[in-house]
């Protein structure tokens, strides 16, 4: 039954290495375009990589100046923002985005991959190491670097940039952060304390940093790229990385209906929560959540699961989604978008909403290991099981 407090979804900026804006994820979407990967295997070998596709940043970052004093990732996540805020017709609206709430996933910005490598090196020739980390910290570090780094630097620039000025929320925490940026905006609007807002992340994953960190815990693939649930550990840990910016913007449906705006899907529910993983803990989690599907027919819904691709993890996802949901269709897009960290929960959520909204037969992204979609999914699930904690699951439906 619908209601003016329902949280619709009606921006969506998004970009992977499938291309910038809905378009190319539409066409990936409803099967016009491949889903071949688009994968680069030889910058960071012997580990694949979903690189950022090339993007115009003049069309949504129009100062130079403001391009120059971003990172990557901040870059990526202001310019899919502008992507929503355009989707949504708000960003021509100057009273509107005064009062849009923001709520941002973020990482804690990009290291200084020279010093880090300085570090390193010198460390090889030293036992004093803590003396020689405190030398070239004060030593080689940029002043300016420190701050580059702050998480809600995102939302300042995206504040700057396209004049968001409601109130401002950061998330950090990996994909657990994502899906709380979503879960909080979801449950502010559902309880009448907001009425508009604009969520999302973003990650830059063509980064040494972040590979070492990844495969510190000999999660990461290696070799050549293979589909999401045919990874094994003949090929390492499973995990591909992928840059992506993904950003939404949320609405009560009165205050959507009441603008005109074309609402993509309603988002019946959210649930995000995390712990241990042992003895059966993570499915019996899983199972828990997966209720608030509990009243979509499962043979109208699609899966689109955030598995972060780790060998384990996503095989012990997917038998749960097979049981709880025995009829629906589940898709792995990370195995053609690459994972996203902060940024996987909301691109589920704009696959997701694309999918809907175009009446999508969404083609399987791993032939061998998910079944064809025979009509149209009137409903969807969005998961992400985060590669060392955290997870989050989220119905969509359709508004037709």
């Amino acid at each position: 039954m619908k209601s003016d407090n329902d949280v619709v979804i009606t921006g969506i900026g998004i970009v992977t290495c499938q291309g910038v804006g809905k378009e190319p994820h539409i066409a990936l979407l409803t099967g016009s375009q491949t889903s071949a990967p688009k994968v680069e295997t030889e910058r960071f070998k012997p580990y694949p990589v979903h690189p950022m596709p090339e993007i115009d940043w003049s069309t949504q970052i129009p100062k130079r100046g403001d391009q120059r004093q971003m990172e990557n990732w901040q870059r990526l996540g202001v310019f899919a923002a502008g992507l929503a805020l355009d989707d949504a017709g708000l960003k021509s609206d100057p009273d509107a985005c005064a009062s849009m709430d923001m709520i941002v996933a973020a990482g804690g910005g990009e290291r200084d991959i020279k010093v880090d490598s300085l570090i390193v090196d010198e460390a090889l020739k030293r036992n004093d190491r803590e003396q020689l980390l405190n030398e070239k910290l004060t030593t080689e570090l940029r002043p300016t670097l420190f701050l580059a780094q702050l998480s809600n630097l995102m939302a300042g620039n995206i504040s700057i940039v396209h004049k968001v000025t409601g109130s401002s929320r950061t998330f950090m925490g990996e994909e657990a952060a994502g899906i709380t940026a979503v879960e909080t905006a979801f449950h502010r609007i559902k309880a009448g304390q907001s009425t508009h807002s604009l969520v999302g992340g973003a990650f830059v994953a063509e980064r040494s940093d972040i590979l070492l960190l990844v495969e510190g815990i000999r999660a990461h693939a290696t070799g050549e790229w293979l589909p999401l649930w045919s990874r094994s550990s003949d090929n390492g840990g499973g995990m591909i990385m992928g840059s992506v910016g993904a950003f939404l913007v949320l609405e009560s449906r009165v205050y959507a209906q009441q603008r005109g705006a074309h609402i993509y899907a309603c988002i019946e529910g959210i649930e995000g929560d995390r712990g241990a993983r042992d003895e059966g803990k993570l499915e019996s989690r899983l199972t828990r959540m997966a209720k608030i599907a509990s009243s979509v027919p499962a043979r109208d819904t699609v899966v689109f699961s955030g598995a972060s691709g780790v060998i384990d993890l996503a095989a012990r996802e997917k038998s749960v989604l097979e049981t709880v949901l025995p009829e629906a269709t589940i898709r792995g897009f990370g195995g053609v978008t690459g994972h996203a960290m902060e940024a996987q929960f909301p691109l589920g959520l704009a696959l997701a909403a694309l999918s809907l909204d175009g009446a999508a037969k969404v083609p399987a992204f791993d032939p061998q290991n998910e079944k064809p979609m025979t009509a149209p999914a009137k409903h969807a699930v969005v998961t992400t099981v985060g590669y060392t904690r955290g997870e989050g699951l989220a119905v969509l439906s359709t508004e037709a």
